[in-house]
């Protein structure tokens, strides 16, 4: 009779599958045709499970469809109570949306889902904690509040993480339950499970991040569950553990001198150098600290990127320069998975690579640009090259420097002028190389990309100045280039570039054969190419100037000599009239010195120009240095030596932020202090100032502990099974008893685990014996409650 009906109730589940598989593939057929809400509203109505199951998926694909679905709240409400769990998920799915539109319908199903509470299943408990919490109507937060109390002590920890992460829900309804939940709170984070414990660390960091004295009891637990969490709860922890280790761990340095092999036999040269203090600074890590960047080790070959980069983070801002060595390989890594991971991973790694740039030497064939490669990863890589580039041998070098070579001289635009760049910072940062980066930049300067000329010209100006006495011979061959260069940018800079050192070489310049070329297209030059011309003929006249001196005032007409006309009749006025005009005689006139006639001629060009700046400024030089007096004070304007430009990398605006953030990737969109909602690392806390290290005891106040904490159940019915032993007082039995000692819980996890303990005596074996008869005879008379568990656990 058994096996008949057990073969009945498997036809009956075949039957219902078949049937819920037809049911399924017609709805997916006609998932686009809406049903009348009359017929809708008949199913939910209806009193068989499957008419209302398909009645619930309909509404729930109207609500994601973004169709109107309230009108179904009633029906839909009554159904909370079903037995089955899959109407009991549709249900809760569809309160977490409608709850707040309809407030008061919505708290007639609280009383259910009560009572859901302390089902037997314990999706549904979890499920029905979900719900409740999640149903934003202020008013039952105090009954939202007494739920995640209940759910502190359920036996199933997929509660429990129920039970933390409704915590937050019920501080967003009313945050006056926050002193009930930081009991709860403080409770969660010493459960014994790690899936629990990451739960509660993610509300801990939602409602109370700086409550860092929760966490100092808890602080080795957590270290230890770590890596067992779930990737979302690695991360919250470990942004947490980030924060405490600064504000709980001093920042402690000593001094150790480097290794020489000249010191002294006696080491009196050791001595010497630590007293005259130098030698190598490193830092000295506390214990508790060391086992932090020891567990999360493993963590490195998370499959989950952002895991990696969170301990990265860890790496760069707690470890030492050990520890942070060994994250770089697993950062590097990341690149090579998809375009949109390697792009925000090379954001990381630039923002590393920015103080620690040595590090990343070693993996600079990594950093090759690729065919494939779009441009906001190409960017980051050229980036990257000229960061390593000075810590580089000298074969890295010229294998970088020939990277960049050949992308100069490519197809596309936007690549070229970012290696023109790249190889101007190259330059920049090793004077030994500025003669090979300045030849191939010399190369650029006669290609038909008017842009490319320009930024070229760019990078060369800034590498003529930082040595212009031995680059002469350069000026002058980017002067000959005027000829055809029509870009104006690159006009202007060469002009700059020919006024700029002007004075060097004294009369044996070119800057005045250059004005006097350039004044007679000046009218057809562009604006930024004509203010350079004004200011490259101030320049010339200036130097002028000073060299001969103040221009000395100019005669005037001689003085006529005094006649006596009283002696002369009227006769004589003709010869006086002859005589008179050879006294007035006129000196003749000096020659104008060229450069001053080149002066007068750009200022009357630029007088009648179309551009107000030009004009603004050609009058600003002519009354600068119309008046003698005022040359002095022309040539600190104008002939003042220039600071040697230098051109930061583009990612030397977010060195300061923090690995992981989103204000690594928006650039300078984000500002200097990045995203809105940006929180920088704290510092690190002063010697003296941190907490006491006792108060990360385990065995510290435990009294206090356990009487003042919530005791889950699983931990009592640890508890009961401590105190009833298992089994008969036999010398072996089937439950693993030796010599009438029986096994607790911990003792079967431990053998689980590996590694059986040895057996006693048989003379301590008899004594446990008696013993064991003694506690079972006690442990008869407990509560029914407790023999419950206990049958429950045997089962």
């Amino acid at each position: 009779m058994e096996s008949i009906s057990k073969i009945s109730s498997l036809l009956e589940s075949a039957r219902e599958l078949t049937l819920d598989a037809a049911q399924s593939a017609r709805s997916s057929r006609s998932s686009t045709k809406t049903l009348p809400a009359v017929q809708i509203k008949k199913l939910l109505d209806s009193r068989n499970d499957r008419e209302i199951l398909e009645g619930l998926r309909r509404v729930v694909s109207m609500m994601y469809r973004s169709q109107p679905c309230l009108t179904f709240f009633s029906s839909v409400v009554k159904n909370v109570a079903s037995p089955n769990i899959e109407i009991k998920k549709l249900v809760y799915i569809y309160l977490l949306n409608h709850a707040e539109q309809e407030p008061d319908l919505a708290l007639l199903s609280i009383n259910t889902i009560q009572k859901s509470l302390s089902d037997g299943n314990p999706q549904v408990r979890a499920l029905a904690l979900k719900t409740m919490s999640g149903i934003r109507v202020p008013v039952i937060s105090q009954i939202v509040s007494l739920a995640i109390k209940k759910g502190l002590g359920d036996m199933s920890p997929y509660v429990r993480k129920a039970a933390a992460l409704a915590i937050p829900k019920c501080y967003r309804l009313d945050p006056n339950t926050l002193p009930q939940l930081l009991e709860y709170l403080s409770t969660l984070l010493g459960d014994k499970q790690y899936y629990v414990a990451g739960a509660a660390v993610t509300a801990f960091m939602e409602i109370c991040p700086d409550r860092l004295d929760l966490i100092n009891k808890h602080y080795r637990g957590l270290v230890k569950k770590l890596v067992d969490m779930d990737e979302w709860s690695q991360l919250a922890t470990l942004r947490l553990m980030t924060v405490y280790s600064r504000q709980c761990f001093p920042k402690r340095t000593r001094r150790v001198k480097k290794s020489n092999s000249a010191q002294g036999f006696y080491g009196d040269d050791s001595e010497g150098a630590e007293e005259e203090g130098t030698g190598e600074v490193i830092q000295i890590l506390d214990p508790d600290l060391e086992l932090l960047l020891k567990s999360i080790k493993p963590l490195l070959q998370s499959r989950n990127s952002a895991v990696v980069v969170a301990v990265a983070r860890c790496y760069v801002n707690l470890g030492t320069q050990e520890y942070i060595s060994s994250c770089i390989g697993p950062l590097i890594a990341l690149l090579r998975g998809p375009q949109d991971i390697q792009h925000i991973a090379l954001y990381n790694v630039v923002s590393v690579c920015l103080t620690k740039p040595e590090v990343f030497v070693k993996y600079a064939s990594h950093f090759l640009v690729h065919s494939t490669d779009p441009p906001q990863v190409w960017e980051l890589k050229l980036e990257l090259l000229t960061l390593i580039f000075p810590h580089s041998d000298p074969y890295l070098k010229s294998l970088i420097l020939n990277e960049l070579e050949h992308f100069s001289q490519g197809s596309d635009k936007e690549l070229v002028r970012e290696s023109v760049r790249a190889i101007g910072r190259c330059a920049q940062s090793d004077a030994r190389t500025s003669a090979r980066c300045l030849r191939l930049l010399l190369k650029q300067i006669t290609s038909l990309d008017g842009n490319l000329v320009a930024e070229s010209l760019t990078v060369i100006r800034h590498l003529i100045q930082q040595d212009p006495g031995s680059h002469q011979s350069t000026v002058i061959r980017l002067a000959k280039n005027l000829d055809t260069a029509t870009n104006p940018r690159a006009r202007a800079s060469i002009i700059w570039l020919v006024g700029e050192f002007s004075g060097i070489d004294g009369e044996n310049n070119i800057a005045a054969d250059v004005l006097r070329i350039l004044a007679k297209g000046f009218a057809d030059e562009a604006e930024p190419a004509k203010l350079q011309i004004v200011l490259l003929a101030a320049k010339v006249y200036l130097h002028h100037l000073n060299r001969s001196g103040p221009e000395p005032v100019k005669p005037t007409m001689a003085p006529a000599p005094a006649h006596d006309y009283s002696s002369v009749g009227n006769e004589g006025f003709a010869d006086l009239e002859e005589q008179s005009q050879s006294g007035f005689q006129k000196p003749e006139p000096e020659p104008e010195h060229p450069i001053v006639m080149l002066w007068n001629y750009i200022l009357l060009l630029a007088r009648y120009d179309t551009s107000y700046d030009l004009r603004d400024r050609t009058r600003l030089y002519k009354a600068l240095l119309a008046a003698p007096s005022s040359t002095q004070l022309a040539s600190l304007m104008l002939l003042a030596p220039k600071p040697v430009p230098h051109t930061p990398s583009p990612s030397e605006s977010r060195t300061g932020f923090t690995l992981g953030s989103a204000s690594l990737v928006v650039g300078e969109d984000g500002g200097l202090h990045g995203l809105r909602g940006y929180e920088a690392l704290p510092e690190w806390v002063e010697a003296g100032k941190e907490p006491d290290p006792s108060l990360r005891e385990t065995e510290i106040s435990k009294t206090e502990y356990e009487s003042n904490r919530v005791v889950p159940a699983g931990e009592r019915l640890d508890s009961v099974i401590r105190e009833t032993k298992i089994g008969s007082p036999s010398k072996t039995n089937g439950f693993g008893a030796v010599g009438g000692k029986e096994k607790t819980l911990d003792d079967w996890l431990a053998e689980g685990e590996g590694g059986d303990e040895e057996t006693e005596d048989e003379d301590s074996d008899e004594e446990s014996e008696e013993e064991s008869s003694e506690e079972a005879s006690e442990a008869e008379d407990e509560s029914s409650d407790d023999g419950r568990e206990r049958d429950r656990l045997m089962k």
